[in-house]
């Protein structure tokens, strides 16, 4: 990402996390685990984002069924927020990878 991409995305995520209503909230840990659901027969994998804030902890579990729509689940501070309002919280307190895409020299 160019320089003023990585700052416009900063600032759009500063707009996200002073639209959701919760002081001062920082991401704990974003972990990778493996999940089922009663509709399917298969182990499937969700995102976990533990996060702290001045109302308390919780989390947000977001489970990316492909084609279909993504489930959200909130935990602690978050139980009970429509998904709409999850969502916009996930993907503002997310931790951002900003370092260098990864490319392979071309030799020869």
């Amino acid at each position: 990402m160019a320089p003023e991409e990585i700052r416009e995305a900063g600032a759009e995520a500063e707009r996200l996390r002073a639209s959701i209503g919760l002081t001062d909230p920082r991401a704990l840990a974003l972990e990778r685990f493996p999940i089922r659901t009663r509709e399917d027969g298969v182990t499937r994998s969700a995102w976990r984002l533990r996060i702290a804030c001045a109302e308390g902890e919780g989390a947000i579990v977001w489970l990316d069924s492909g084609a279909e729509q993504a489930h959200f689940r909130g935990e602690g501070v978050f139980l009970g927020w429509p998904r709409e309002r999850l969502e916009a919280a996930y993907h503002a307190l997310r931790p951002v990878d900003d370092s260098p895409a990864f490319e392979l020299t071309q030799l020869g």
